[in-house]
């Protein structure tokens, strides 16, 4: 059986209720666990829009999407929301992303009761002037937390040397000064926009009943806040160019810590397909030329250049697109050097054909494994379906990519014009 018919065997259910609102159920029979997760098409990255219910436009505060996930879990009556779901012996959580906002449960037992609860506080808003103070101060110590987390600074400020328009390069948390000029009124808005049906999903799976998960969503969801006609983001035009080459901090490591970003312009990418392939083949070319197993990385590592795996991944949207390709080293330049004249070697020689085919099945075989997966399954199908992508694209695509294609692709992506720095450097003493 091929990977086609492995994952045609899979099913699932949709439907889209009258409100807009999309529903996804994928039976696992014999499963113990279910999972759900419900999600707004809003993250970090929306903060400027043509209000559907005024016309008029709106610049928000940064960092007011994951503001608003902090605050969805006070319900009026002064519980938590968390509290429901521990009495029904679930586990819940919430995540915000550059693109996406996400509510989530997993549980073994009384996952209907869990599953109407998930639906209800998520559209039962509570902000008051006091709450929202109070939590101002809350998000202001965690954002100060993840400034001194070297990783997360290395990782933004790898977007901040690529990007200077496009919001990808703001923290997803916002800035002390941003979150505190949030209010109640600001934060009402972007529910009543953002968490509108129209624009959010629910990705059920585990051995379920997809009747009693149509019932429970029909007779919970509203549509209190639904608009019609279409929701109007504005995204700010991102110069082609990097905004700077590189950028260096000190921090308390005993290791420097590089990450290498290149940059690419992704405005014309709306066709969800295309933007399925372009994944696709720069992920088998990472594998092939910087992850554990490559040639490249098992020099690094033979010599001592590297004492971890290198860590090399692309990131696509409708509106930006770039690669990172991050790890430590003692002799960073050494270690830069042979990444680029890897590239460039294997421009000028081409990708080894026995290397292709052993990256593709290595990646086959991980996307055969992920269906074993209900978290990754559920929020990676739901961040595809929000960009426009289907997950169940995935596997026939990964099949029809072809070496030449992927060259192609490396000619196409790894410019040095669009490449940056970001560096981490042990403090002086």
């Amino acid at each position: 059986m091929n990977i086609l018919e492995m994952i045609e065997k899979e099913t699932i259910y949709r439907k889209t209720l009258p409100s807009g609102m999309e529903v996804f159920y994928m039976p696992k029979k014999g499963f113990t666990k279910k999972y759900a997760v419900f999600a707004t098409n809003f993250g970090s990255n929306d903060l400027e829009f043509i209000s559907p219910h005024t016309g008029e436009r709106v610049r928000l505060n940064e960092g007011i999407a994951h503001f608003l996930e902090h605050k969805m879990f006070e319900q009026e009556d002064g519980s938590d929301a968390f509290e429901a779901f521990a009495k029904l012996g679930a586990n819940a959580n919430a995540a915000t992303t550059f693109d996406k906002t996400s509510y989530l449960f997993s549980a073994t037992e009384n996952f209907y009761e869990a599953l109407e609860h998930l639906i209800s506080y998520v559209q039962s808003p509570y902000f008051t002037k006091e709450n929202v103070e109070k939590e101002k101060g809350i998000i202001a110590q965690e954002i100060k937390m993840y400034e001194d987390d070297p990783d997360w600074k290395l990782f933004f400020n790898a977007l901040g040397a690529m990007y200077s328009k496009h919001p990808v390069h703001i923290d997803i948390a916002g800035t002390v000064e941003s979150i505190y000029r949030i209010t109640p009124e600001e934060l009402y808005l972007c529910y009543n926009t953002f968490y509108s049906p129209s624009n959010m999903a629910l990705f059920v799976i585990g051995d379920l009943s997809w009747e009693k998960i149509q019932d429970i969503v029909e007779k919970t969801v509203k549509d209190d806040n639904a608009f019609e006609g279409e929701l109007k983001r504005i995204e700010p035009v991102e110069p082609v160019e990097v905004r700077t080459k590189k950028v260096t901090q000190e921090f308390p490591v005993s290791i420097p810590m590089f990450m290498i970003g290149i940059k690419e312009e992704a405005g014309g990418d709306r066709n969800g397909r295309e933007m399925l392939r372009k994944m696709i083949t720069t992920d088998l070319l990472m594998s092939i030329l910087f992850q554990k197993g490559s040639k490249l990385h098992e020099e690094l590592y033979r010599e001592g250049l590297i004492f971890s795996p290198l860590s090399a991944e692309f990131n696509i949207a409708p509106s930006y697109s770039y690669s990172l390709i991050s790890g430590e080293s003692r002799k960073v330049d050494e270690v830069i050097g042979r990444i680029r004249q890897r590239i460039e070697e294997v421009k000028a020689e081409g990708l080894d054909q026995e290397e292709f085919e052993r990256a593709k099945k290595a990646k086959i075989g991980r996307f055969v494994r992920f269906f074993d997966s209900m978290e990754g399954l559920a929020n990676t199908y739901l961040s595809y379906h929000f960009q426009g992508m289907d997950l169940m694209d995935y596997a026939r695509l990964l099949e029809e990519v072809t070496r030449r294609e992927c060259e192609q692709r490396l000619r196409e992506h790894f410019r040095e014009e669009a490449t940056v720095l970001s560096l981490i450097e042990p403090k002086a003493k």
